[in-house]
């Protein structure tokens, strides 16, 4: 993921979601140092709203040949705000890089899990 080239995960939604703790395993495979935003957004037909957010520093890990390529770990818990949420509204989660050289990819969100020696991203809801 580069600056200005957010990736989205969407969720349909059944029912209204409280206010309270979200945890996020927010792992990521690393090509770039980079600040990350983690925005969980509620979004329906009235538009989009930031329900709770999560922002990280990642920096290059060391190591060459395929130890460059292990997921770097993230987790963290943030507050956040509740949803009247309706049957067919989206729960949204977005990857951000938000200061990576332009045209380049920064990170990529760790989708092969224990295979490059990280976590699946993962989102738990309050």
């Amino acid at each position: 993921m580069g600056v200005g080239d957010p990736l989205e995960a969407a969720f349909k939604l059944a029912a209204p979601i409280r206010a309270g703790s979200w945890h996020l395993v927010g792992d990521a495979i690393v090509l770039e140092s980079a600040d990350a935003q983690y925005d969980v957004i509620w979004r329906s037909g009235a538009g989009d709203v930031k329900l709770a957010g999560f922002a990280h520093h990642f920096y290059v890990p060391a190591g060459t040949g395929q130890a460059q390529f292990n997921a770097v770990a993230f987790e963290a818990d943030a507050p956040g705000i509740a949803a009247a949420a309706r049957a067919g509204d989206s729960l949204v989660l977005r990857f951000t890089a938000l200061n990576a050289a332009p045209g380049t990819m920064a990170f990529i969100p760790n989708g092969d899990g224990v295979k490059a020696m990280g976590r699946i991203p993962s989102l738990t809801l309050p």
